[in-house]
């Protein structure tokens, strides 16, 4: 049965019917999930689908399930370049030319890998590139015709059997998922440049798969794992200390904003003295404090001596000398702004209805 499924699907690819293919492919392996040949050429109709993260992942299996099959190196590296991971893509090549030394399109394919890589470094100028000799097959050949004989196969991705979510520090990105009780030696976990592949197999489950393009590239030697009691968590290195949006990647993403590493670190440890004098801006403070003072609310006296208070600072010389003339000789029952009066005459006393002003003995 999963051979007549496995001719079927190879038809379908040559037919250039890449839909139909993957998904006999994907039956085929459901009946016969340890066979490498399948993961392979499904991988391929997934690169012809542009199904790249998918791809990647059916190569690894076949790699796993089969480290001598240099075809299924070739394939991830093929799905690895059109991601633009020349690192990851460059070790598949090495590993499947030892394989395979007699194959030239690794040899050439590795000697593209080293010329993105030298210009995603700065090290190569672009019109160089541009003058790469035509014997050089670029990376959207790879998957053409000639390659075809040897057919790959990836297992569909399951329906999602845990939950998973992530947070991020400046310097990595954590992932988390929720599975309860997993051996470690159940859990299988691949990093790519921008590639993360997690692979849970535990006996009497549903197998899960999680393979994500990533938002941002990681540094595949710095990533961990842990295997918990209760959880998978997965510490991704990020290879730049960018604000990730999402876990993945996707085109109508906004440009990423860069961390503030000083700033974010600042908060997360703790201040101790320093000699360094810090710059205060007096007069901003001063605005400020006036500001506030300006727009305090108040009520009863307060308010009543707020508002002589205003007065007094925004009057001229004549009118302060007024007020203070006023008050002083009324005994504080008269204010008084008008220095042409006041300043030609006592101010006599004049209190509230009611009452009378008496003079204090000394």
């Amino acid at each position: 049965m999963a051979s007549a499924l496995e001719t079927k699907a190879k038809e379908a690819y040559f037919d250039d019917h890449f839909e139909l293919a993957l998904d006999l492919y994907s039956q085929a392996i459901g009946i016969n999930p340890k066979k490498a040949e399948l993961y392979a050429d499904r991988a391929q109709a997934n690169i012809k689908l542009n199904n790249l993260p998918d791809a990647v992942a059916d190569a690894n299996k076949a790699i796993e399930l089969d480290p001598s099959m240099s075809k299924a190196y070739l394939r991830k590296a093929t799905a690895c370049m059109k991601l633009e991971e020349y690192q990851t893509a460059k070790a598949a090549l090495e590993t499947g030319a030892a394989l395979a030394p007699e194959d030239s399109r690794f040899s050439k394919l590795i000697k593209e890998c080293e010329e993105r890589i030298a210009e995603e470094n700065g090290e190569l100028p672009k019109e160089t590139l541009e003058e790469v000799p035509t014997n050089v097959v670029p990376a959207k050949d790879i998957s053409s015709v000639q390659d075809i004989p040897d057919p790959m196969t990836v297992a569909a991705p399951p329906k999602s059997t845990y939950r998973h979510e992530f947070y991020q520090k400046p310097e990595e990105v954590v992932v988390t998922i929720f599975a309860k009780g997993i051996p470690r030696e159940c859990v299988k976990v691949d990093y790519g440049e921008q590639i993360l592949s997690v692979a849970v197999n535990a006996p009497g489950k549903d197998a899960y798969h999680l393979q994500p393009r990533l938002f941002g590239k990681i540094i595949p030697d710095k990533c961990r794992y842990d295997v918990l009691s209760t959880k998978i968590e997965i510490r991704l290195a990020k290879a730049e200390p960018i604000q990730w949006t999402s876990l993945e990647f996707s085109m109508e993403v906004a440009v990423p904003q860069r961390i503030n590493v000083s700033s974010v670190a600042a908060n997360q440890r703790p201040s101790y003295p320093s000699s360094k004098p810090k710059r205060v801006d007096w007069d901003k403070i001063e605005a400020q404090v006036k500001k506030e003072e300006k727009d305090e609310k108040l009520d009863g006296d307060a308010a009543l001596n707020k508002f002589f208070r205003d007065i007094y600072q925004d009057a001229d010389e004549d009118a302060r000398r007024a007020m203070q003339k006023s008050f002083v000789e009324s005994n504080g029952t008269v204010l008084s702004t008008n220095w042409k009066e006041v300043g030609v005459k006592k101010v006599e006393g004049s209190p509230p209805d009611g009452m009378e002003l008496k003079k204090w003995e000394y």
